[in-house]
Formats: structure tokens, C-alpha cells, sequence
């Protein structure tokens, strides 16, 4: 039977989970807290932010959070409609990238940030599937600041996770998972801070 409601999920930290069509890794504390004070104090400062919009019945209606996009100069990343073309890497994100790699075992050429100012700014169910990803992605995402509940649900059985994002984690999907599995940040009422996600790819 379908699984109607979210189950928090508490695993290993580091090690690999199998769920159903995917797999994926999470490490809490991948950065101290110190650390992590000082990326998203940079994040914020640093970083291109812009306000994107995408149409919805024939109107332009901006995202509920900023987003910017950095990485090889030859890769560009279209969705929703829009195609951003990459930033070059800053010297932050480079590091940030290095540290990552060993744990994904991949070699990512490009990040997708997005900056959630509040609880009011959310994403929306959808996937990382891109024909630009290729089969089976692995996306790398990296979260500075306040807290916010990842959710996936199955395309098919309606199965759903809940873990909560914590500052300085990393986490790793894998495997089939963006083919299956549906993925959102909602929004919430409780009064928080600003959070810098990092989502870090690699464009074909």
C-alpha cells in the first residue's frame, strides 16, 4: 500500500542508504559549525544572486528563493524554462567542490546555489533529471545555515522521506533516485534565518 505520510529518516551517519529506485549518503556534520559560520556568511556576500522567473498561464512568476549558477564556462543548465549560463568558480566554491568530491566519488563540473531568505522561500516537488545529467546523476548538495526539512516521495508507490537538513551537512543521491523520486523544500511559518544550499553536478 502507498505511504501516505513522511517518516524521518535517521541514518548512519556516512553511510550509504538503499531505498527503493536509489541510494543516498548523509553526513550531518560534514563542516563544524565554525566553518560553516564562515561559508554562508561568504555565500551570502559574495555570490551573484538573482531573482529568476518562470511562466505559469501566461504570466512570469519569480522564484520563491534566489539562485545562481557557477562552474565550467562551456556548461550551461537549462530548467523551468529558463538556461543560466556558469559563473566562473570562485576560489570558496573550488575548495567547497574539492572537499566533496572524495566523499561522491565524482568529479563535478558545475553548482547550482540557492539562497532560502526565510521560511516563505521554498522548491517545489520536482527532479534533477535534466538531459544534461545523464543516467543515474549524482548531485552533491551542501547546506549552510538555518535548517529545512528535505522531503522525497516516490513517483510510483507514493513513499515518503523527511530528513532534516542541518547546517554544514552533506547530502549525497545517487543511483536511480532522481529517475523515481520527487524532492521539495517546503515552506514553513516558523520564524527562521537565511540557508545557502549547494547542489553541485556534473553537466554532459
Amino acid at each position: 500500500m502507498p505511504q501516505l505520510d513522511f517518516f524521518s529518516e535517521k541514518p548512519a551517519d556516512g553511510k550509504t542508504i538503499k531505498i527503493q529506485n536509489g541510494e543516498y549518503i548523509y553526513i550531518p556534520n560534514f563542516y563544524t559549525g565554525t566553518i560553516a559560520d564562515k561559508y554562508l556568511t561568504r555565500l551570502i556576500n559574495d555570490i551573484k544572486w538573482e531573482q529568476e522567473s518562470m511562466k505559469m498561464y501566461g504570466k512570469e512568476v519569480p522564484f520563491p528563493r534566489l539562485t545562481a549558477w557557477y562552474g565550467d564556462q562551456d556548461k550551461p543548465y537549462s530548467f523551468s524554462g529558463i538556461t543560466l549560463q556558469p559563473h566562473p568558480w570562485s576560489p570558496g566554491l573550488s575548495k567547497i567542490k574539492n572537499d566533496i568530491e572524495a566523499k561522491a566519488n565524482a568529479q563535478f563540473n558545475s553548482v547550482l546555489l540557492n539562497r532560502y531568505r526565510d521560511g516563505n522561500d521554498s522548491i517545489s516537488w520536482h527532479t534533477d533529471a535534466e538531459k544534461e545529467l545523464g543516467q543515474n546523476p549524482v548531485i552533491a548538495s551542501v547546506n549552510f545555515g538555518a535548517e529545512r526539512k528535505f522531503q522525497l516521495k516516490h513517483k510510483d508507490t507514493d513513499e515518503r522521506i523527511e530528513i532534516v537538513l542541518q547546517h554544514g551537512s552533506l547530502l549525497i543521491m545517487q543511483g536511480e533516485l532522481q529517475h523515481f523520486w520527487k524532492h521539495q523544500i517546503p515552506k514553513t511559518k516558523k520564524p527562521l534565518g537565511e540557508r545557502v544550499n549547494l547542489t553541485f553536478r556534473v553537466i554532459k
